[in-house]
Parts: structure tokens; sequence; C-alpha cells
């Protein structure tokens, strides 16, 4: 979450995924254009009901904090229940999902709520999105999938596309700027190109823009469903050095009977061949994953099934979600499990996790990599650790340091 402080300039406050930020920097952007002042926008998300809890809490102490504040409110959790927001006394008014991303919005905020009704859109919008030491690129948008514990498709729509010439305008543009790693994100990127001409592939797109953008360092994916990776992306994967070795897994969970019931495209058998074939063909490759702990149903032989998975597949990088009972979804209605289980699950889970990332890390002392330098000190490998550097290097830039050693659970890289 972005903090907010008082300023006569418009203010975004974000919750949620990497597309919710890319879009609150556009958003940031045409509110300056469009002159608004002592406004505030909060992008808020639904992917669980503590996130909602908290969008709902923020509006609250910023209006306590900024009484003569406009403030308005977009993302997923408003466009799928707007009246909640329109119902709040601090909230002046609510911008649908799809009209966030068009500038023209900016400049009707007189005031008046703006409520929308649910998404019916044909293409998704395009947002490169800076943060100094990387750029994002928004190539895709909404989701096509059932998954039956989300609701991101009520509030994001069905998928579309972003045609791989403007993402490659787009990257080209930032790289331009200075920009020496770009991130293609979008809520399920592995469905790029399907509501597209001649059906082109996110691994058809992928090598089209580091193609077209030689100059272009490094190139990383977001999150990936284990059933959409195409066989263009495969072949990227192989041979092309400039996408980093480092994919994160829409997992969810490692038991066929909760995939099945989570209504998910893949089996613990297809995970495993996943990383066994990405290990052979690039063997300094990483995994990330989302993971959902106390999904309805699920019973302790059941979950030792997904904590055992992530071992056998050394999966690095865990965001572990204890399961939230979204309303009007299919796993809502099922037979639920008790939330100190969940919570527990989910805690033996992150628990997995530190170890795994502390296993990686150890692996890497002695060894010279090269790291994006990030903000406050941080390296950023082509595997996705987060090294302390010891010297001050520009940030955004790319440099070649040494591990050296362990300290305080981070691990401590210099100069070569």
């Amino acid at each position: 979450m972005k903090n907010v402080s008082p300023n006569p300039k418009p203010e975004v406050l974000t919750f949620g995924c990497r597309l919710n930020i890319s879009e609150s920097e556009m958003m940031q952007c045409y509110a300056e254009k469009a002159g608004l002042k002592n406004t505030i926008i909060v992008n808020t998300c639904a992917v669980t009901a503590e996130a909602e809890r908290q969008a709902g809490q923020a509006i609250r102490r910023l209006r306590r904090e900024n009484p003569s504040a406009k403030i308005f409110v977009t993302g997923c959790s408003s466009q799928i229940n707007p009246q909640k927001y329109t119902a709040m006394r601090e909230v002046d008014g609510v911008i649908g999902n799809h009209e966030k991303t068009n500038p023209e919005s900016f400049t009707k905020l007189a005031g008046e709520n703006q409520i929308q009704k649910p998404l019916k859109v044909k293409s998704a919008s395009v947002s490169p999105l800076s943060l100094m030491q990387r750029a994002f690129v928004q190539v895709q948008n909404g989701c096509d999938n059932k998954c039956t514990f989300c609701v991101i498709p009520f509030g994001r729509g069905a998928s579309r596309s972003v045609n791989f010439e403007t993402v490659t305008e787009q990257v080209r543009a930032v790289v331009d700027e200075g920009f020496n790693e770009v991130v293609l994100t979008g809520v399920d990127i592995s469905s790029y190109g399907r509501d597209l001409p001649g059906e082109p592939t996110l691994g058809f797109m992928a090598r089209r823009v580091l193609t077209e953008v030689p100059q272009l360092q490094r190139l990383r994916l977001s999150s990936l469903d284990p059933a959409g990776i195409d066989e263009d992306l495969w072949e990227l994967i192989k041979e092309e050095p400039r996408l980093m070795p480092h994919l994160h897994l829409s997992l969810q969970a490692g038991d066929n009977l909760i995939l099945k019931r989570m209504k998910r495209r893949h089996t613990r058998a297809d995970i495993v061949c996943l990383t066994e074939r990405a290990r052979k063909i690039r063997p300094d490759i990483v995994f990330g994953a989302d993971v959902i702990a106390g999904f309805p149903t699920e019973t302790e032989a059941m979950f030792a099934n997904t904590y055992n998975l992530i071992q056998e597949c050394g999966l690095t990088w865990l965001h572990v979600f204890p399961y939230s009972s979204r309303q009007g979804t299919p796993a809502a209605k099922m037979p639920q499990v008790h939330g100190s289980v969940r919570k527990k699950r989910a805690e033996r889970l992150r628990a997995l996790g530190q170890k795994e990332a502390e296993r990686h890390s150890r692996s890497l002392i002695g060894k010279t990599v090269s790291v994006l330098v990030e903000n406050n000190g941080i390296g950023c490998t082509p595997q996705f650790a987060k090294l302390e550097l010891v010297d001050r290097f520009p940030v955004g830039q790319i440099v070649d340091v040494r591990c050296v050693r362990i300290e305080n659970d981070s691990v401590i890289a210099e100069s070569i």
C-alpha cells in the first residue's frame, strides 16, 4: 500500500496486484494533467475480504486526515460492489475499472458519483509504469477462467489483449527513457492473444519485443497460469538470456481434488513436469508461486500434498493467502475450513517459503551475479533474489557484484 501525505497535488492509494499498481501510476499522471488538486483516489482490490476491509479502513482514515479533500474510489472492489462505497459518507465518487484508464474520466470529476456497470469492453488499455528501477507494461486485462474462489472476472471483465505492435512501441518508449528492465503484466497474461487476429501467443509477443527492442537488457513476466505456458514461450525460455530465469506460477494448491474443486486447469503432476522441463532447458531458473491455504473441504492430507509439492518442486518465492470466502463464488457455498485452521496452514506455508528462500540465499554466497539496482541499496538478481549492496550505484542500472555473506537474513554483495 502506498502512503498518502497531505499535498495539493492528486494522490493515489493502491491496494492489490502489480496491474493495480500500474494503473495507479497512469491515474496519477492523468489526474495531474487534468489539474486536479486536493484529490485522493483509492484503487481497491477484491482478491480477499481482508483487502477490502483494509481499503474501507484507509478511506475512513483518509477522510479524518484530509477533511477538505475529494476522495474517489476505483478498482476491483468498487467495480463489483459500487453501492458499498457510494454509501460511505467519506467517499465523493466511484469510478469504473475501465474508466479509470481513460484520461477523460479525470476531467469529469466534479463531485458527482460515477458508478459504472459491470465491464463490457473490447480492448485492453496500455499502461507503462515506471518505479525508477524497472518499467511495467500492461499487455492484457481481464480473465476468462472461472476459478471457483475468484471474483476478479467480475471486476475486470473478459480477457482482452493489447496488440503486440503497441506493446513493442511501449517497451521501446520506456527503454528509450533509460529503463533496463521491463515487466509484462496483466490479470492472466498466459491467455495473451486469444482475442487477437491470428491468436499470437505470449511467447510470440515476448520474442517480438526482444527482437525489435534489442537495447532492452531484461524482460520479466508477471504471474503465469501453468496450463497456459505456450510452446513459443518454452522456446524463448531456452534460447533467450534476456528473458529472466524466474517464473511465478499461479499454483494455488498441490492436491488434485482441491485443484479440481478450484476449477484450475492443471494437476499436481503438471507442476512436477513443468518445473523439471524448465530446469532441463534453463538450469538457473527459479520459481515463485501463489498458494491458497485452507480452501473449502481441504483436509490435513490435502494440505500436506500442497506442502510436499512445494518442497518436491523447489518453489522458492511463495505468496501465501489464507482462503477468503467471496460472496457469489461457487467456493463460498462449499463446506468451509475453520478460520483458525486456514491461518495456521498459511503460517506453515509461509515458514516453508522462508526456508526455501534461505536455501536459495545460501546458494548465492561466493558467486558473482548481475543485479538491477533498486531503491534503498537493494540489488535484484535475474532470479528475483534481493541483495543488500555494500556499494552505492545509480538506481535502475545493472551491475555485477559478488555475494560475500549472509547478515541479518540478507545476502550482502559488494563490487567485484
